[in-house]
């Protein structure tokens, strides 16, 4: 007899988790979080779930470290109720941006968050567009990486962009730039930049031909948006059109991203919801598309034991 199914959410994107059990039919499970006075994270799941496959939807998004932790109960509480298979669906994966160690007495923290996922008892894990792909590798699991180029790409492509330019605001961002400029048929522009801080960035040189066109960024994630200011700054200086479409799956947007966002030369801001934006940072030029079809897609591959991996690219 096949598992059930059975879907749950934390508290980080509920919304999110809403529409992928809608496209099923369905609702969500059961399950009741709340936070004792001195802060402390509660957690019971009100239904059975002895046997089943079960899905617990949650991003490791700001509050991170508590949404990090809600999720770690979750998966415990399950793995103690005897589930049968424990899927985390984390469409924003925190701690991803350190990878690998850039000086001495650094930790590999996305390296740290895949040991104790596997430790609580994860048995696969769902994402979005990791910060770095190399991320995988850390698991000895199963690890579905799908990706909302896509879904970007279809966006863009209804708009009929004329003289577009697809840039790439980094190295690392090279290859999504080029496999979108490949979607839209449109050249590929890239920008170098280095880091002399933590949320401190400086576009040093501008690769390809902006004159007179008009450039859509695409970055896998936004956060203060000082990057994204700088190549847009750079992009200009270059002689691209004021008008800079910016694309983006995980909106971070912390610090003082409204502002910046608000710079004249962005014309439009596209994401997804794989974070929920706060209302004060929800400007009307910010497009949100959403990931649910996808997870919901990957979730029913996953049960059904079908291949995900057309999903991937």
């Amino acid at each position: 007899m096949k598992a059930e199914m059975k879907i749950f959410a934390g508290t980080s994107v509920p919304e999110l988790a809403e529409e992928v059990a809608r496209v099923f039919g369905t609702s969500l499970g059961k399950v009741n979080i709340k936070r004792f006075s001195c802060g402390e994270i509660y957690v019971r799941f009100a239904e059975t779930v002895r046997g089943d496959d079960v899905y617990v939807v949650q991003s490791v998004c700001p509050p991170v470290n508590e949404n990090l932790v809600e999720l770690l109960l979750m998966i415990d509480a399950l793995k103690r109720a005897s589930a049968g298979r424990i899927n985390a669906v984390i469409p924003h994966y925190g701690y991803a941006r350190q990878e690998r160690k850039e000086a001495p007495r650094e930790p590999i923290s996305a390296r740290m968050i895949a040991d104790v996922l596997q430790t609580v008892g994860v048995h696969r894990i769902i994402t979005i567009d990791l910060h770095a792909p190399a991320i995988q590798g850390f698991f000895d699991i199963p690890v579905d990486h799908l990706t909302a180029l896509p879904l970007l790409a279809d966006y863009f492509r209804k708009k009929r962009i004329e003289n577009g330019v697809v840039a790439a605001l980094d190295a690392g961002g090279i290859k999504t730039a080029e496999k979108l400029a490949s979607r839209l048929n449109l050249p590929l522009v890239a920008m170098y930049k280095r880091h002399p801080a933590h949320n401190v960035a400086e576009v040093t040189h501008v690769i390809g031909d902006v004159e007179g066109k008009v450039p859509i960024i695409v970055e896998d994630m936004i956060d203060t948006g000082g990057t994204l200011v700088e190549g847009v700054k750079a992009l200009l200086d270059h002689g691209a059109q004021p008008e800079i479409h910016v694309a983006a799956t995980h909106p971070v947007f912390s610090g003082p991203i409204a502002e910046r966002l608000a710079h004249p030369a962005i014309k439009e801001v596209v994401v997804t919801n794989t974070i929920p934006i706060a209302p004060e940072k929800r400007l009307p030029k910010v497009t949100v598309i959403s990931i649910a079809p996808l997870v919901a897609a990957a979730v029913s591959r996953v049960h059904e034991e079908t291949s995900v991996s057309e999903l991937f690219v």
